[in-house]
């Protein structure tokens, strides 16, 4: 039996308190100190844990303004806080033991924007990408760019100075905060913009505590003016962490203190609001992807390319393109990034032209090229071809690779994952090709291996050498290596943090600056927060405080992980491999990963959220010395030793409200639509839906199910039952009393209406399949057969669709043969019926195996079904269990016919849109451009708009807790599509998209199938 865990550590009587008198002070927002919450946020994208005492999510300013001031007198002085973004960053910067304020998920509000000025205020919370996409329309843009634009919140850029792609020409972020609105560690709000020095020295003469802070500052920035420029590096990636430099102008006649806060990492104060520059988008574009033989010819190449006055030059070594090539990313720049013809590419500038006119950026481009002819005939600089593109949506398919560079890498295979500690490292770009040569060899000398990418004209370029943390042999490494690039960095004249900040790494800021001005820091830290209780041990400490600085050494997730048994780690292998990179946390509404957090923005809902708590929960149940293999083996191959007795018990005293973190991660895992998008759209696979599974039968061996899981695992039962009197069904199921039992006792609503006619009415008994007759064919007419796979819901609920792709396949020559029923097995595995799984699967595989001989094509109509056969089959049969069958959709069937030759009506349809199941657009990412050659061939133009989740997902949005999400799923990202397409020209693929599409629409859509028929 799985163990009861019991209550983690969490919150003490001084926080509880600190709770209840916060929401008497008038805070509106939320908090949380449940175990799970404080997990999911006890990461970020780097190697760190540090579990916190408690979440608390402001709504507005007033709330950050309130958890402050409540903090700030007894008996609370002696908590600590922690402000957090997108939780993006690579080095634990929004880590704390701490409070964490969290900015990400209510203040997200755009405030004001002002064209003729060119400047837009936003809250701290605003995501990157969203902010883009509101300016666009306006023709401006947020310029500092970054890899994970789609989650990274602006006050989080901020925070760290964050800049990317393109810092060259649009500099990092400080260069574009006009203005800012930060709390201070009592509440107090500071208000910080560029001033005459005149009125900054007027300021620090108040006795005030922002008096205070603009004399010490004014102090440090003028007195140590000679020692602060000569110890910052003249770099474009300059320091941040305090910038001390620029606070002060060059001319030292303009005084901003935004300049100090911007790369404080919530060091000194909670940044709330930001008044922010914002840049002309520069309608013009040309991207040339220039190919090299080694990586090394890639970067000493690089100042020739920034000579080419291009707006920026990225770079991607092999490694990266490799991993790349693995992925769903690739089918979108395949064609972009071409192999050379008998050349080994081994790296890849990208360099970019941006321009007000065409003319404007064709004389550079003509220019650059004329240049790599050249080099290439001559076979210099190991050039060895290039492409160039001036089409924006495949200059962005491009750029959405490399940005996903950042998580491919910890998808390599084995143990030793490339990992973020020395990543953002920046030098000089004339000296970047000598130093990577060294940093190269440094890696090389330890027998690592490692990928990189990055910003070369700026001179920055990301490392990540492939460590296994859970090793201490390879945890000390990482140390030595550490202290060892702080060195190299040095010898050419750059920086350990030139882009990703310091957190963790602070522990080297003394041995940068010196005694005499990293104490000026400390000065700065003590005016702003003496008592060390904001993001503390991250830049600095306070002068005379005994606090320690965090260090690389600090606790690793790995320490967490190496306590769970190497063998369940494997078994479990996707969610222990999840490395935090968060994009699953993507804004875009169009996105498919991930629906449950896209709707409620709580992390717990997310891919990483989950991967987190299942981890956690591994651990815990190893450290009750539980072998969750063994009684998951017990469960599906043999009985369940916990009796059906005791299983009423326990659900009894978990309704009675006794505490097990297993209820936190089943709360988690009911909030999964098991859409499986991430298993494909997450750079690392992160297969939510398969440990969902795994867990679920765990948990309900100790626990019982609920009626509905029941109810829904036996559909594929009971639903070829119903259908022998569907109109009785449909009759009862809408009649009130029933529906009411339905609701309120199965907790399932609006019940799809069985077929009328039924399949058995709609196809003759010539397309019966017989396997005597079938044995019987001969091989010309096998040629000419497609076996029909039935699923439970085309079937019985959408016979039509059925009927009418037989009829397809008998226009286009073909005979069909329509399969006998049998169960898939979806509904079991989603429900996490595992015993009863694996029965259903092997008997589907073993009928199935018996027709692959017959090499006649199986064809189902859904993708959700189909993929189960490829993928679900594939984790609970044996290899010989399993066979070698293969059931096509229907579209990978067409794509194989020649539609060109038969009779089309093609004229009453001159344009189809397409809406197509989540799963299918993940799971096979060139499914759309099939469909769309399949219509083209018949002069039918195809609309593809991008969209996320239905909101359906099978049953989820039958039951009946998630009737707002699943309504909140579909206005999100289908129902403009769907309102505004002609509806008799709206082809939906996947069964439960066309179902949530008629519950909210009252029609249903055609799936592609049927407008096929009817144009043949």
């Amino acid at each position: 039996m799985i163990a009861k865990l019991t209550k983690q550590v969490t919150s003490n009587e001084l926080l509880n308190k600190y709770i209840l008198v916060l929401n008497q002070n008038g805070f509106t927002g939320e908090t949380d100190t449940s175990y799970a919450t404080r997990l999911v946020n006890s990461t970020d994208n780097s190697i760190y844990q540090e579990v916190p005492q408690a979440v608390i999510y402001p709504k507005n300013p007033k709330d950050i303004q309130v958890a402050l001031q409540t903090a700030s007198s007894d008996p609370f002085l002696s908590l600590t806080f922690g402000p957090r973004g997108g939780g993006t960053g690579t080095n634990g910067q929004s880590l704390t033991p701490g409070i964490v304020i969290d900015l990400s998920k209510h203040m997200r509000e755009i405030l004001e924007i002002n064209v003729e000025e060119r400047w837009v205020k936003v809250q701290a919370g605003v995501i990157k990408d969203q902010l883009n996409d509101y300016l666009k329309p306006y023709g401006f843009f947020f310029s500092p760019d970054l890899s994970t634009s789609n989650r990274a919140t602006v006050g989080g850029m901020i925070n760290t100075d964050a800049s990317g792609q393109g810092s060259l020409v649009y500099g990092k972020t400080s260069d574009h905060v006009l203005a800012l609105t930060t709390y201070l560690v009592d509440g107090t709000e500071l208000n910080t913009a560029p001033m005459p020095i005149e009125k900054a020295k007027l300021l620090a003469e108040q006795d005030t505590k922002i008096g205070k802070i603009y004399k010490h500052v004014l102090e440090t920035c003028l007195e140590k003016r000679a020692l602060i420029l000569q110890k910052f590096p003249r770099l474009n990636r300059f320091l941040t962490g305090y910038d001390l430099e620029h606070t002060l102008s060059d001319d030292l006649q303009t005084f901003d203190l935004s300049r100090l806060i911007t790369g404080s990492e919530g060091s000194l104060g909670v940044v709330a609001t930001a008044k922010l520059n914002i840049t002309p988008i520069q309608p013009f574009k040309t991207l040339i992807n220039i190919k090299y033989d080694t990586f090394d010819s890639a970067l000493r190449n690089s100042p020739f390319l920034v000579s080419a006055n291009a707006t920026s030059v990225e770079t991607v070594d092999s490694k990266v393109l490799n991993l790349a090539r693995e992925d769903i990313i690739w089918h979108s720049v395949s064609n972009l990034i071409q192999d050379v013809p008998n050349k080994d590419m081994q790296g890849l500038n990208m360099v970019e032209f941006n321009g007000e006119t065409p003319e404007e950026i064709q004389t550079k481009v003509e220019s650059l090229c004329a240049k790599l002819d050249s080099m290439i005939e001559a076979k210099q600089a190991g050039i060895i071809g290039y492409q160039l593109t001036s089409d924006k949506s495949d200059i962005l398919k491009i750029y959405t690779m490399r940005k996903k560079s950042v998580g491919l890498l910890g998808n390599a295979k084995g143990s030793q994952k490339p990992i973020a500690f020395a990543e953002d490292t920046a030098v000089p770009p004339e000296n970047l090709a000598d130093y990577i040569v060294e940093f190269r060899e440094l890696l090389d000398s330890k027998g690592l291996n490692y990928g990189m990418f990055g910003h070369v004209d700026a001179g920055v370029l990301h490392v990540r050498p492939a460590l296994d943390m859970c090793d201490p042999e390879q945890e000390k490494m990482m140390r030595q290596i550490s202290d060892e690039v702080v060195s190299l960095t040095a010898k050419y004249g750059g920086l350990m943090w030139g882009e990703h900040g310091k957190g963790y790494r602070s522990e080297y800021g003394p041995t940068f600056f010196g005694e005499e001005l990293f104490n000026e820091l400390r000065k700065v830290k003590t005016a702003f927060d003496k008592d060390n209780r904001l993001n503390p041990g991250k830049i600095c400490t306070p002068l005379d405080s005994k606090a320690s600085l965090v260090s690389v050494d600090g606790q690793k997730r790995a320490w967490f992980d190496k306590q769970i048994d190497v063998t369940v780690r494997e078994s479990f292998d996707n969610a222990m491999t999840c490395n935090g990179n968060g994009l699953c946390y993507n804004y875009d509404e169009a996105s498919p990963m991930c629906p449950s957090y896209k709707v409620t923005k709580d992390r717990r809902y997310s891919p990483k959220g989950r991967a987190t708590l299942m981890k956690e929960w591994l651990r815990l149940q190893e450290n009750q010395s539980v072998n969750i293999l063994d009684i998951e083996k017990t469960l599906i191959d043999s009985e369940n030793d916990t009796t059906w007795w005791e299983r009423v018990v326990h659900t009894y005293k978990r309704n009675r409200g006794e505490y097990d973190f297993s209820h936190e991660v089943k709360e988690s895992m009911d909030e999964c639509l098991a859409c499986k998008a991430c298993t494909t759209a997450c750079p690392i696979k992160v297969d939510v839906p398969t440990f969902r599974s795994r867990f679920l039968n765990l948990y309900h061996s100790k626990y019982l199910r609920p009626i509905k899981d029941i109810f829904v695992a036996q559909v594929e039962h009971t639903a070829p039952l119903m259908a022998k009197a569907p109109k009785l069904v449909n009759a009862l199921v809408t009649f009130k009393p029933v529906s009411w039992i339905l609701k309120s006792v199965i907790g399932y609503v609006d019940t799809p209406e069985l077929s009328v006619p039924t399949l058995n009415n709609l196809v003759s008994d010539i397309n019966k399949f017989s396997m005597v007759e079938f044995s019987n064919l001969s091989d010309a007419e096998l040629a000419k057969t497609v076996l029909v796979v039935q699923d439970p819901f085309t079937t019985f609920y959408d016979a039509q669709l059925v009927a009418d792709f037989v009829s397809l396949i008998q226009k286009l020559g073909y005979t069909p043969y329509l399969l006998p029923f049998l169960p898939n097995g979806k509904p079991q595995h989603v429900k996490g019926f595992l015993k009863e799984f694996k029965t259903t699967a092997k008997n589907a595989a073993e009928f199935f195996n018996q027709l692959s001989d017959f090499n006649v094509p199986l064809v189902g109509l859904d993708a959700s079904l189909v993929m189960v056969y490829r993928d679900e089959y594939k984790g609970i049969l044996t290899e010989k269990e399993r066979g070698d069958f293969h059931v096509l959709l229907a579209h990978e069937w067409l794509e194989g016919i020649s539609l060109s030759d038969t009779q089309s009506k093609a004229h009453l349809k001159k344009q189809i849109t397409l809406l197509q199941h989540c799963t299918e657009t993940t799971a096979m990412p060139t499914s759309t451009n099939v469909w769309k050659t399949i219509f083209n061939s018949l002069d039918v133009e195809v609309k593809t708009p991008a969209t996320g989740c239905c909101g359906m997902a099978g049953t989820y949005g039958h039951e009946i807790q998630n009737q707002d999400n699943s309504r909140q799923l579909y206005e999100m990202s289908w129902q403009h599509h769907v309102q505004s397409a002609d509806f008799d020209s709206l082809a939906v693929t996947g069964f439960s998209c066309r179902c949530q599409v008629k519950r909210f629409e009252n029609s249903k859509p055609k799936h592609p199938i049927q407008i096929l028929n009817e144009i043949l």
